[in-house]
This record gives C-alpha cells, sequence and structure tokens, in this order.
C-alpha cells in the first residue's frame, strides 16, 4: 500500500513536470503556444521528421534561451529538494534543510571571493564563480564534519552546531568583502546571493547534471538506511545500519547537491526545507519514494517560480531567490510554531 502510494506521487509529479517545463518554455516576451513548444522539442529527437511550421525566431528562442534556463531551474530544484528530504531523514527534523550545515554559506563565500577578486581570470570555460563557489560548498562541509565529530562519532546535534557557526562565519566575511570591495562587484555579490538563472545555458547544465545524478543515485541508493534511522540510531545499528558511515554518505551527497546548485544559481532558500515536508504528506515517509518525489516537484516549484520570476514585471526580472523566500518565509514559520506546540504538548 506504502509502496503504491509513492509510486503514484511519483507518477503525478513526473507528469507535472512534463507540464510546467511546457508552459515555461512558452512564456516570455514572445509568447509561444504550448502546442507549438512540444513540436519545437519533438523536432529535435532523433528519428522523428517534423516540418517546422513555426517562426525561426520561436526556435531560437527555445533553443538557446529559454530551455537552457528552464533546464537549469529543474535541475536546481530537484538538487535543493533532495538533499533537503536526505537532510530531514539524517536528523529526523522537518526544519532541517541543506543551509542548516552551512553549505550555502560557504558557497555565498567562494562566489563572493571569485565576484570580488577573481572575475578577470579566466581558469574555466564555466568562469571562476561556480568553482569557487563549488569548492566554498565543500570546504564548509569539510570543516563542519571535523569540528562535529567525537572520536569515530558524528553527533546530529554537533553537525548542526558546527553548521551553525561555519554559517555564520561565512556570511560574516562575507559582509567583509562586500564593505571593502567596489560599488560594482557589491552589487554582483548580492544579485548573485539573491539567486537567480539569467546566465543558464547549456554548458552550466552539462555541468550540474553528473552532480545531481550522482548525489540523487547514492540517496536513493542508502533510501532503505534512511528508513531505518527514522526509528533510532539504536534501532537502526540493530538492523545491520552503519549509522556513522550512513551519516558520511548523506553529508556528502546532500552537500554535493547543494553546493552544486548555489554554485550555479546562486543561494536559492526555502526549496529544500518546504518541497520535502510537502512531498511527506502525500507519499509517505518512505525515503526510496520520498527522494524521487521530493526531486521531481521540486522541480516542478522552481521552475514555476523562476518563470513568474522573470514574467511578473516587463521591465525587469526579479531574482528567484527572492520570490522563493516571499513564498517559504511564512511556511518556515508556520512549520516552526507547529514543531513547538508539538514539544510542548
Amino acid at each position: 500500500m506504502r509502496a503504491a502510494r509513492g509510486r503514484r506521487v511519483i507518477l503525478i509529479s513526473f507528469a507535472a513536470l512534463l507540464v510546467t517545463l511546457v508552459l515555461a518554455g512558452g512564456i516570455g516576451a514572445v509568447r509561444i503556444p504550448p502546442m507549438e513548444v512540444v513540436r519545437i522539442l519533438l523536432s529535435r529527437l532523433p528519428g522523428l521528421t517534423i516540418t517546422p511550421t513555426w517562426p525561426e525566431s520561436h526556435g531560437v528562442i527555445m533553443w538557446d534561451i529559454r530551455l537552457p534556463r528552464v533546464i537549469m531551474a529543474a535541475l536546481a530544484g530537484m538538487a535543493l529538494s533532495v538533499g533537503g528530504g536526505a537532510y530531514q531523514g539524517l536528523f529526523k527534523n522537518p526544519l532541517a534543510d541543506p543551509y542548516v550545515l552551512g553549505v550555502s554559506a560557504g558557497a555565498a563565500l567562494g562566489g563572493a571571493i571569485a565576484i570580488a577578486f577573481m572575475q578577470r581570470l579566466h581558469i574555466s570555460f564555466v568562469g571562476p564563480v561556480p568553482l569557487f563557489a563549488f569548492g566554498g560548498g565543500l570546504l564548509a562541509v569539510i570543516l563542519v564534519y571535523r569540528l562535529a565529530a567525537v572520536g569515530s562519532r558524528v553527533p546530529a546535534v554537533g553537525l548542526l552546531l558546527a553548521g551553525a557557526a561555519i554559517g555564520s562565519f561565512s556570511m560574516s566575511m562575507v559582509s567583509l568583502i562586500l564593505y571593502f570591495t567596489t560599488p560594482s562587484a557589491r552589487d554582483n555579490i548580492i544579485f548573485w546571493m539573491m539567486g537567480g538563472l539569467s546566465g543558464a545555458s547549456w554548458t552550466k547544465v552539462g555541468w550540474l547534471l553528473p552532480y545531481l545524478a550522482v548525489g540523487l543515485g547514492v540517496l536513493i541508493f542508502y533510501g532503505r538506511e534512511l528508513n531505518a534511522l527514522l526509528m533510532g540510531e539504536d534501532a537502526a545499528h540493530s538492523v545491520g545500519v552503519d549509522v556513522e558511515y550512513l551519516k558520511k554518505v548523506v553529508l556528502v551527497a546532500g552537500s554535493l547537491l547543494t553546493a552544486a546548485s548555489v554554485a550555479f544559481c546562486g543561494t536559492i532558500g526555502f526549496v529544500g526545507l518546504v518541497v520535502p515536508h510537502m512531498v511527506r504528506f502525500l507519499a509517505g515517509p518512505d525515503h526510496r519514494y520520498l527522494l524521487p518525489a521530493a526531486g521531481l516537484t521540486g522541480a516542478v516549484v522552481l521552475v514555476a517560480a523562476d518563470t513568474l520570476a522573470r514574467s511578473l514585471l516587463s521591465a525587469t526580472e526579479i531574482p528567484v531567490g527572492l520570490v522563493m523566500a516571499v513564498v517559504g518565509g511564512p511556511f518556515f514559520l508556520w512549520l516552526l510554531r507547529r514543531k513547538l506546540k508539538t514539544a510542548d504538548s
């Protein structure tokens, strides 16, 4: 029964994602009808011969501008949601998300350093910002893990406290960079930290996709072990789960997803908090189904939020991180209040 419920939510989420991708591809300054979007997409599939009946400019807009951005939003939404779902299972806390371990703050610090001091260095065809942001996120995870370790064990409470400390320090360093850097670099750092997908490209999609495949694959593979951990560490030990090893795997895989997303899209909050919690009500707590469903739903949410961000105002574009903050902030407050009431009762 639980398996059928989980599979049903996955199928519905997948169908919703397909519909969202088509609708998002047609929305913009130049409107493209949904059926025309479908025909443009199908025309690029090998083995299909579809005679173009659309303006050539529509094909260029779809393939060179909108589709890379839509795919990038979907991948980032998947990464953040799966990472959030795994962290919530690891800490057995619905308030946990990819940002509690300081990953996003470390990535933000790396990106700020690159924007302020390294923008003129063409050290990679993807630019220094994604590389420095990714490195900053992974370095933050390493520091958090080493600070939290007590002998061979890594208590969950220690991870949370170390993550808060590293996150606070990283954001303090970002503030220091903002204070001393040039006005133009300061504006670029602030805009990047708000989260946005305006710089999406097929190259960046190609870089993000392997990280998503590895992180998602690893976390789903350990879905049974995460389920056992929900019963408590002692109970998980009793059924043969190496809890300390599982913590390392979930920590690294979830942080890999988060760091990759922040590196290419900036800091986008609340996706990893809101989506897994919402999907858990629908799919149940089984991580074998919860994580794929959360990934698909996260893709839907971020694609929809980005479409709203780029189309709400005709003269300018709102950073998608602000849109998610407006939606996710009240949800977080409600969830916090609900948890406090439960703990008090």
